[in-house]
């Protein structure tokens, strides 16, 4: 009864499951890392994406552009958030009155004040990552999200402009 009573000394070890689970997710964790660093980032796909499209100042730009209409939709929304600053979500939409297959449309998006000064601008990639092309006739409606605008701000217009188009050959 005296050893039932007194305390067994086990042998205390290390768990060699648990040491093994911890190398491979740090094995795999480094491995997770390392690719996500060799991809290219956004501002080197866009360009790889805009590769060979006419910018602004080219004869082609302004032939092409004049047939790309831009109008902004009546559901703009602002709405302030938890940070004191107010977001604005333009909403619009692209059409192309022309003949030609737009297969890459960058264009710029500046929230503007009263006297055309411009407050905040946001530059988006609508053509391929919303649609892969835009044929003749066809509309796309964009929405975004530009931040960071203070109350006292006067946030008179929403300007639209394209800042860069590839068409298809």
């Amino acid at each position: 009864m005296d050893g039932f009573l007194e305390p067994k000394n086990e042998k205390k070890g290390i768990n060699k499951a648990l040491i093994v689970g911890a190398i491979v997710g740090i094995v795999l964790l480094g491995a997770a890392i390392l690719l996500l660093t060799r991809q290219p980032s956004m501002d080197d796909q866009m360009a790889n994406i805009l590769e060979g499209s006419y910018r602004e100042g080219t004869p082609e730009f302004a032939a092409i552009t004049k047939d790309i209409i831009i109008s902004t939709e009546e559901d703009t929304v602002q709405s302030p958030n938890a940070f004191g600053t107010i977001s604005i979500y333009p909403h619009g939409k692209i059409r192309n009155k022309g003949d030609k297959v737009i297969n890459g449309l960058e264009v710029n998006v500046a929230i503007v004040d009263t006297f055309n000064t411009v407050l905040k601008e946001k530059r988006v990639l609508v053509v391929p990552t919303q649609r892969p092309q835009l044929g003749p006739g066809e509309i796309i409606d964009i929405h975004l999200e530009i931040t960071g605008f203070d109350k006292k701000d006067d946030r008179a217009n929403i300007r639209w402009k394209v800042t860069a188009i590839r068409v298809a050959n």
